[in-house]
């Protein structure tokens, strides 16, 4: 008999590839407001409930007519920019929202809770970061996101709801939404370079992002799902690999075949952390084989599903 899990957010980019993948194995429940997704991303197989993930009857609603399993909870807005924009709906869609979510688990007996998070809660950090980092988050996403983490480790004490943590650095592949210049790096890039050779670019050249491709997000996901026990409550999905915005430019540049490159460097933005990259020690503990997807193979990939 399948089991059924709740994948939060599955109009989404993460959400929808993630969505497609578990199918194979079990039953899918999403709630999604579509506010950055597409209900035509949400594959047809999929138990669809459109509305608010902050809302705590619409997730009571879910739970009574859902036998739950397992949550992974992708929804929430997540831009440390467009963070400023409404500190009050970030904290709804990323805090609220996963504490809801913990008391409705704890109250029907979910036992297992993957949560997203993202590298935003390190805040600026001149050396690799390891789980064990101290967090001084730059903007209120990345604050909102370390808080729901403190949430989960408290309910794990209390309750014993057995949760991990999964620091996201950079994410970039087929699918990311082009139509939001606020948020993904790889994909504003991408789809300012579409549109001509001219690019503006908020910061410096030279800052830094750990890139890693959706899909081995998605495998990561998956091979902790069948894991009997989880292995941590804290885990950076990194590759350890320092990339600059220079680089990531040409490099997207090269894939489009653009030779006559023009950049605008305007004011930066509000909250940007200038670089970070993930310690894989604890990664590789528990995934010693793993192979993340090389960049110039993602780009390529990412690039050729948009032209």
């Amino acid at each position: 008999m399948k089991n059924t899990v709740l994948i939060t957010g599955a109009a989404g980019f993460i959400g929808s590839i993630t969505a497609n993948k578990f199918l194979d194995f079990s039953n899918v429940v999403t709630i999604d407001n579509l506010s950055t997704g597409y209900a035509e991303n949400i594959p047809e197989e999929v138990t669809f409930y459109k509305g608010d993930i902050s809302d705590k009857h619409l997730i009571e609603k879910v739970f009574s007519e859902n036998k739950i399993d397992y949550i992974i909870h992708i929804a929430g807005q997540s831009s440390g920019e467009i963070s400023f924009d409404s500190p009050e709906y970030d904290l709804n869609t990323n805090t609220l929202s996963t504490l809801h979510l913990l008391d409705v688990a704890n109250k029907v007996g979910i036992k297992k809770f993957i949560y997203i998070s993202t590298m935003s809660v390190y805040g600026n950090k001149d050396a690799l970061c390891s789980e064990d980092t101290s967090c001084s988050p730059m903007s209120f996403y990345g604050v909102g996101k370390y808080a729901s983490e403190q949430y989960l480790r408290i309910y794990k004490e209390q309750y014993d709801i057995d949760y991990i943590c999964l620091r996201l650095f950079n994410i970039y592949g087929p699918g990311q939404n082009l139509k939001n210049l606020r948020q993904g790096m790889a994909s504003i890039f991408l789809a300012q370079l579409l549109e001509s050779n001219e690019i503006n670019v908020h910061g410096s050249l030279d800052r830094y992002r750990d890139m890693v491709y959706v899909h081995d997000v998605v495998q990561v996901i998956e091979n902790i799902y069948f894991m009997n026990e989880f292995p941590c409550s804290i885990l950076n999905i990194g590759t350890g690999i320092k990339t600059t915005v220079g680089k990531l430019i040409d490099l997207i540049a090269l894939n489009l075949g653009i030779k006559n490159l023009v950049i605008n460097q305007p004011s930066e933005t509000r909250g940007d952390i200038f670089g970070i990259t993930s310690n894989t020690d604890r990664f590789y503990k528990y995934f010693p084989d793993f192979k993340f997807t090389p960049l110039e193979k993602g780009i390529k990939k990412m690039v050729g599903h948009n032209k």
